[in-house]
């Protein structure tokens, strides 16, 4: 395995987090630890990193992340509700900054009528607002994956960049 090149967004964002003075969170559910996998390949990311939760049970995203039960029973665990609790959860149980979750469908399986397979739902939490992006990927599982871990630097990135306007959008 080769080291991230300097332009990729794992880099970008840590460069980003280090000169803010910012620490950062994930909760994971369909990427699996893909994202925090790519975080942590960054040399000296231990400066900005808190670390991560792979909830991919809803007992997990409720025990941890504290995601009230009402939202997964109301709107599942895919789902805009779901994506915001899980990014409050994981920046107050790490004491991070900034606190960035993604949920979804990876497929090929677990699509129904309103939520397909490849839809994705990427929450940042911040002390100056909160950010929520939909996606619906086409690809098979791997590459929803890989899509979804993209996105979510994606939307780091723009906010550490002062891209997104200040508040909550989503």
């Amino acid at each position: 395995m080769r080291a991230p090149e300097d332009n990729c967004l794992e880099v970008v964002v840590g460069r980003l987090l280090g000169r803010r003075g910012l620490t950062l969170a994930v909760a994971e559910s369909c990427t699996g630890g893909l994202l925090g996998h790519r975080i942590t390949n960054v040399p000296g990311s231990s400066a900005y990193y808190q670390g991560s939760v792979t909830a991919y049970a809803s007992e997990v995203k409720e025990r941890i992340l504290l995601v009230r039960h009402d939202t997964l029973y109301h709107y599942g665990a895919v789902s805009q509700q779901a994506a915001r609790e899980m990014a409050q959860g994981v920046k107050r149980a790490f004491c991070a900054d900034v606190g960035l979750s993604v949920t979804g469908i990876a497929g090929p399986g677990g699509g129904r009528p309103g939520k397909p397979v490849g839809l994705v739902y990427i929450a940042l939490s911040a002390p100056d607002g909160e950010w929520l992006e939909r996606r619906v990927w086409d690809g098979n599982r791997w590459e929803n994956k890989e899509r979804s871990a993209e996105a979510a630097l994606d939307l780091l990135w723009r906010y550490l960049d002062g891209r997104l306007m200040v508040g909550r959008e989503g």
